[in-house]
């Protein structure tokens, strides 16, 4: 298979191109240039911008193309449209973020989703990443209907993370001594390994998979606690985890999700625990919770764009707090 990747030298999209050259296929890449250039010397790049100059792509074909970079509609659209008569199949990396109601626990593919913003703006706003990640999805459907495969990861970890939120944990709990842990600890919490995803997309390229897919993991039940334990019993050490009630953590002004990551409140846990079980049908599998531990604190990214975690003079004081309280 020739493969068209757009992006391509960050954390999935390398996972991305890894495994499709682990399975005998033909990968071009599109992008700037800006992320790793070189990384895959094997592999042709094409230099552009998605919001300007596409004209490397035309008169070219390839039997499908991944789209790991599109956060406006209308790079999107310009993407897929070119690409509409230059390839049988379109995959649109989208995320779970598009869901309007996180309030419930369980929520598939067919639940409502945000309205497209709209305008659109010119550039990416975070306040407004799931709704533009819809116009995104409806980009692509509208430019190859029928021919596009829409996956809606949740959160992404494993070797070249360039977040700071697992790898937080992971290296805290490694640290040992004891640790602060957020709110209930058998409230569920959902990830999957960069390396389980990126093969799974592979494959339903290859089998021409369309729709809509949430992809994250486990296919059980994860809890805070089963992470926390697992990353203990994945690095070993000494740490021992003091559970604080979301009314102290709160009370003490502790940002969820930015410094203690994997805690939502409760109006938001459904974007933990939205259902997979279409993915799981179509082939996703999970390694083990360990391996991706392991994995992760030796193959971190040190230019970490979005940082998280909380600093442990700040940690120490919270703990002190808390065992002097009785929220």
């Amino acid at each position: 298979m020739e493969l068209l990747i757009l992006g391509g030298t960050r954390f999935l999209g390398r996972h991305l191109v890894g495994s499709a050259l682990e399975r005998g296929h033909k990968v071009t890449l599109f992008n700037r240039g800006k992320s790793n250039p070189g990384l895959f010397p094997e592999v042709e790049e094409l230099r552009g911008e998605r919001g300007g100059d596409l004209s490397v792509l035309r008169g070219r074909r390839w039997d499908a193309a991944i789209d790991t970079s599109g956060y406006l509609p209308r790079e999107v659209r310009a993407s897929a449209g070119l690409l509409a008569g230059a390839v049988e199949h379109y995959t649109f990396v989208s995320s779970i973020s598009v869901y309007a109601d996180f309030s419930r626990l369980g929520i598939d593919e067919d639940a409502p989703v945000l309205a497209p913003p709209d305008p659109e703006p010119e550039e990416l706003d975070r306040e407004l990443y799931g709704d533009l990640k819809v116009g995104c999805e409806l980009a692509a459907e509208a430019a190859m209907p029928g021919r596009t495969l829409v996956v809606r990861p949740g959160m992404i970890v494993g070797p070249h993370d360039y977040t700071n939120r697992f790898p937080y944990w992971c290296r805290r709990v490694a640290e040992g001594g004891e640790v602060l842990a957020p709110g209930d600890p058998d409230r569920p919490v959902q990830l999957i390994d960069v390396r389980d995803l990126a093969g799974w997309m592979i494959r339903t390229v290859e089998g021409r998979t369309t729709g809509l897919y949430n992809a994250t993991g486990p296919a059980r039940v994860l809890t805070m606690r089963g992470m926390l334990e697992g990353i203990h019993e994945a690095t070993g050490g000494d740490a021992r985890f003091e559970w604080a009630s979301e009314r102290f953590l709160l009370g003490a002004g502790v940002k969820p999700w930015e410094e203690l990551p994997f805690w939502v409140q409760e109006e938001m846990a459904g974007i933990l625990s939205v259902d997979v079980g279409r993915a799981v049908e179509a082939g996703l599998t999970f390694r083990p919770l360990g391996e991706t531990v392991r994995d992760t604190l030796g193959g971190g990214d040190p230019s970490a764009e979005i940082d998280a975690g909380i600093e442990r003079g700040r940690e120490e004081e919270l703990l002190r707090a808390w065992r002097g309280s009785n929220l």
